[in-house]
């Protein structure tokens, strides 16, 4: 897998723990990717050791190559990698390889609906994939229900974004759901609860529907029995686990 070197050109945090990175190949190169797919940061421990953690590539692009590589860092108590990216200044660089990873929609699909499930960080590649999205309700008429998990409003990532593109795109609906602390204006497909509430409300249909899961380990696995039991075939429902790591 291609390794390369990336310099950080833009930053803006989130939420009060998640850092938005935007950065650029040094070499000039694009990078090509599917939206779903991600890359990984190669660093040292403070003894020497050599380490990488994966992040998801969150950039909206209009092609397979984007000259601005975007990801989502959730800032992890002790963490290495937290060391390293909550201290980069625009300007610096660091080494990455990629991209990685199958979490992407699939040519050779025929359902009519997608259920889209994320908590935290999660969320990310389906906003790289919000053009295919966008497509495919346009030439095949496909449904699209993302299902977003977070404690507060304060840590509902990209929420504005998938608000506009919601009333923009007739098949696409958010439902934003707030595990402690409801919005103090609500809109029309909150939740107050977890994203398996949300879930189960969209009543999931075998005959129609393929899931795609990503966040949470314990999210991803609760969320994968249910639809297991709703009569959702195993190779339906396809899954991504974000686990933090010191």
């Amino acid at each position: 897998m291609e390794q390369f070197q990336l310099r950080l050109v833009a930053s803006h945090m989130l939420a009060p723990a998640v850092r938005h990175m935007v950065f650029e190949r040094v070499d000039g190169q694009a990078f090509a990717f599917l939206p779903g797919q991600f890359i990984q940061i190669h660093f040292h421990y403070a003894d020497g050791k050599a380490t990488k953690r994966s992040y998801s590539v969150g950039t909206v692009g209009d092609g397979g190559a984007v000259q601005r590589l975007e990801i989502a860092v959730s800032y992890v108590d002790g963490g290495a990698a937290t060391a390293l990216l909550s201290t980069l200044d625009e300007g610096e660089t660091l080494q990455a390889s990629g991209p990685y990873g199958r979490f992407c929609l699939q040519p050779a699909d025929d359902n009519p609906r997608y259920l889209l499930v994320a908590t935290g960080t999660g969320v990310t590649p389906y906003r790289a994939m919000l053009p295919q999205i966008r497509e495919l309700t346009r030439t095949r008429g496909c449904r699209f229900a993302l299902v977003y998990g977070a404690r507060s409003e304060a840590e509902l990532l990209y929420g504005d974004e998938f608000e506009a593109f919601a009333r923009e795109v007739p098949g696409f609906e958010f439902h934003a759901c707030f595990s402690r602390v409801p919005r103090a204006v609500p809109r029309p497909h909150d939740r107050n609860g977890r994203v398996q509430v949300a879930l189960g409300d969209l009543a999931p249909d075998p005959a129609q529907d393929i899931a795609y899961l990503c966040g949470n380990p314990d999210m991803v696995d609760e969320c994968f029995t249910l639809l297991k039991e709703a009569g959702l075939p195993v190779a339906r429902i396809r899954r991504e686990k974000y686990v933090s790591a010191r």
